[in-house]
C-alpha cells in the first residue's frame, strides 16, 4: 500500500473510531458497528494502530540535554487586564476555584489548565512536566 492510499484510509479509519466513540450512550460499540455496516475485525486493527501509534509518540525519548545544547526558557504572558498576583494562585487555593478543564498533578505540583491555553503553552508545559 502506498504512503497516499494509507493516509487516506487512515483519515477515514479515524473518523469511524471518533463516531464509534461518541455513539448515543447506551448503544454497544458492536451494534453501533452492526447499524453502520463497520466490520468489527477491521475497526479493532485500526484501533489498535492508532493506539500503538500513539503509545509510541508518548514513550519517544525527549531531547536530552548534553555538552552544546542550551536548557531554554519560555516565558508566560498574563491576559491583559489580569495582574501579576491573579495569575499565580497561593497553595491554599484550590484549583476547583478557577474551573480547569484538565488538571496535571505530579507528586509536587498541580497545573490546572483553562480553555484559554494557547497550543504552544500546552505543548512546552508538557515537555516540561516530563523532565520534573
Amino acid at each position: 500500500m502506498d504512503q497516499i492510499t494509507h493516509d487516506v484510509r487512515s483519515s477515514q479509519w479515524l473518523e469511524i473510531i471518533t463516531q464509534c466513540q461518541n455513539r448515543p450512550e447506551g448503544t454497544t460499540a458492536k451494534q453501533w458497528m452492526a447499524d453502520n455496516g463497520i466490520s468489527e475485525k477491521s475497526y479493532y486493527y485500526w484501533l489498535r494502530k492508532f493506539r500503538k501509534q500513539s503509545y509510541s509518540q508518548m514513550t519517544q525519548p525527549s531531547a536530552v540535554v548534553s555538552e552544546g545544547n542550551e536548557i531554554s526558557f519560555a516565558e508566560v504572558s498574563i491576559p491583559a487586564g489580569q495582574s501579576a498576583n491573579a495569575a499565580i494562585l497561593p497553595r491554599e487555593t484550590s484549583v476547583e476555584a478557577i474551573r480547569p478543564v484538565a488538571v496535571i498533578k505530579s507528586a509536587d505540583i498541580s497545573i490546572a489548565l483553562t480553555n484559554e491555553i494557547s497550543e504552544g503553552l500546552l505543548s512546552r508545559i508538557l515537555l516540561e512536566v516530563a523532565h520534573a
